[in-house]
């Protein structure tokens, strides 16, 4: 038997030296901002700092005009009113009625729906 005959265009590593496997190699602490963070910029969530001044809404008109078309509008209130209107004219009166009901509303005038329900 003849021994196998290495090329001389192959290199060869003995293979009975082999390196030690990977380690767990030790990991800096982190100090300071990370990479990448830009100076100055916080990294922390932060409160929401505006700060609101107590009102609600509880009522919409949403009015929409389109260009070459008609009129829509769309009035709603938390006290369950939702009417729609289409066309000028229905659009400048839904408007007006919107205007109206703040003064009649019962979130707007403190009572009860209950008893606007019972009065009506």
């Amino acid at each position: 038997m003849t021994t196998p005959r290495q090329s001389p265009l192959k290199s060869h590593t003995d293979t009975t030296n082999r390196a030690p496997g990977a380690g767990l190699r030790s990991v800096p602490p982190a100090v300071g901002a990370p990479r990448g963070v830009a100076e100055g910029v916080p990294t922390a969530v932060l409160p929401d700092q505006q700060q609101g001044d107590g009102r609600t809404p509880i009522g919409w008109l949403t009015i929409r005009v389109p260009r070459k078309g008609t009129p829509t509008a769309t009035s709603w209130c938390a006290c369950g009113r939702d009417l729609f209107a289409s066309g000028h004219a229905k659009v400048l009166a839904l408007s007006e009625d919107h205007t109206a009901h703040r003064d009649t509303c019962p979130l707007h005038t403190g009572t009860t729906i209950s008893e606007g329900r019972a009065a009506a």
